[in-house]
């Protein structure tokens, strides 16, 4: 269907599959300048509903004129992912950004013991972000005090983890599905699953499949969306 300049001004909600290696600041702003352009418009309002780690791909949905107002609410939205964790070795920030810095035996681990730890991870629990986040102490992103390599006490906060699967295991590697809560970090599930196997784990691969009733399957590539843009008259 034509999309016109009214449809993005008075509001469009768009399902973007969000490329590896691009943050999600870079992805709103590819669908800004290439919604400006085709427009000739100076400005829109344009955000997304809930950040993606350059590392991770999947679902991103992105808001542009007055559906801007409904961010807050698609935040809150229980989200689906689906991953990798890769077991006996841990990295400070619970995933690839940083390199393995410690390694452990995974001989005693079982197909059995594996998924029955999931179970200890359903409901709502405790976690601690990840020191390589986003969020804020004192004024400034936890991860500005990791890369200084200064040390600070991060709160655990509580979280709900309705579904936790494991989904295929190819030791060291075993594939997941996760349905959680909003601020749930899938690094620090990765380093806790670890620790409750006593192997030591971080998070090789994650995608966002779904955000509430939204699915990756009908989002499309920043690319996509530009190409389709252009295309139209």
């Amino acid at each position: 269907m034509k999309q016109t300049k009214e449809d993005f001004l008075n509001g469009q909600t768009l399902l973007i599959d969000k490329p590896l290696g691009w943050s999600s600041f870079q992805a709103v702003n590819a669908l800004k300048w290439a919604i400006r352009k085709k427009f000739h418009l100076k400005k829109i309002k344009i955000g997304h509903a809930g950040t993606l780690d350059p590392l991770a791909t999947g679902l991103l949905i992105i808001c542009t004129g007055k559906f801007t107002k409904q961010i807050p609410e698609l935040q809150g939205q229980i989200k689906e992912y689906t991953g990798t964790f890769t077991l006996g070795g841990t990295t400070p920030s619970y995933d690839l950004e940083t390199e393995v810095n410690q390694e452990f035996s995974i001989d005693h681990l079982t197909s059995d013991i594996i998924h029955k730890t999931t179970s200890k991870f359903i409901g709502e629990i405790d976690q601690k972000p990840p020191i390589f986040s986003a969020l804020k102490k004192d004024g400034k992103r936890l991860y500005e005090f990791a890369r200084k390599g200064v040390e600070v006490e991060i709160k655990k906060r509580k979280v709900t983890i309705s579904e936790f699967e494991i989904t295929a295991i190819d030791l060291p590697k075993v594939r997941f599905r996760v349905v959680c809560s909003k601020g749930t970090y899938i690094r620090s599930l990765a380093n806790d699953f670890g620790k409750a196997l006593n192997s030591g784990a971080h998070l090789s691969e994650l995608k966002r499949t779904k955000i509430g009733d939204f699915d990756v399957n009908k989002a499309i590539t920043p690319a996509i969306f530009k190409e389709q843009l252009d295309l139209e008259d």
